[in-house]
């Protein structure tokens, strides 16, 4: 798969203990890390590891720090006896924009040949705070339609507890990308529900510069709405949990999708 802008609906839709939704449109890029050289160079208001108007820097993801996400992805995937010999690693996620950017999701796609190997679910809260959910499979790249499970590990959100479980479904292709994550408590009482769904376009000068201009504050806009609908929340009567800092990132292996 190549490079690609992802023009993305964002819904979360809380059932329980009481009703709440959001619904937010946000363009994202879909980026092949072995693409980067290529899409810095033929546009002057986006480079790759370094300020500029939109960006794509490596410690935002993965290690979060000097190491490649490349060399992060590979650690896991052959610790996990994960065998490639043709690996091509997808990322979807927001870009820097001066320099600041807030990803609640980061999805990290990993393909060996025309198989899906592997996908990295990239969860920060507003603490800057990172927990990645790990999956292992082998799923040919026409016909992505995953369902996966996993119990929660990681606190985002104040107004939800951790005894939780997610359930996530994934269906990509050339065209689109589909991502819903259902959150259910320990009594399966499903407390809300999050979706990330469009179409890609094509990566090209106009059509980047487009996007990307009419979402000049889209990290920030995000931010700025998770702290809104938190305030509506609060309104709305919720529940605060309280919780202990997390040291450093953390990662766990979910098992097959």
């Amino acid at each position: 798969m190549r490079s690609k802008i992802f023009l993305s609906t964002i819904i979360h839709k809380r059932f329980f203990p009481f009703k709440h939704q959001f619904k937010y449109i946000v363009p994202s890029l879909f980026l092949n890390l072995n693409d980067l050289k290529n899409i810095e160079k033929k546009f002057a208001f986006f480079s790759i590891n370094r300020f500029n108007l939109f960006s794509f820097n490596e410690k935002d993801h993965g290690y979060r720090d000097d190491r490649k996400l490349e060399k992060f992805v590979k650690d896991y995937l052959n610790k996990y006896n994960i065998k490639f010999d043709n690996l091509k690693i997808m990322i979807l996620c927001f870009p820097r924009i001066i320099g600041y950017v807030f990803n609640p999701l980061s999805i990290i796609y990993c393909f060996n040949n025309e198989n899906l190997i592997s996908i990295f679910y990239e969860v920060k809260n507003t603490s800057n705070e990172q927990h990645t959910y790990f999956f292992k499979g082998d799923a040919l790249s026409k016909k992505i339609q995953l369902k996966h499970s996993c119990s929660k590990q990681f606190y985002v959100s104040p107004f939800i507890g951790m005894k939780a479980y997610y359930d996530f479904k994934n269906s990509i292709n050339n065209k689109k990308i589909n991502v819903a994550i259902d959150l259910f408590d320990q009594n399966n009482q499903k407390i809300l529900t999050a979706t990330q769904y469009g179409d890609f376009k094509e990566i090209g000068y106009y059509g980047m510069l487009k996007y990307l201009l009419l979402n000049p504050f889209l990290t920030f806009k995000v931010m700025g709405a998770i702290l809104f609908e938190a305030f509506r929340i609060i309104v709305k009567g919720g529940k605060y949990y309280s919780r202990q800092k997390k040291p450093n990132d953390t990662i766990t292996f979910e098992g097959s999708f």
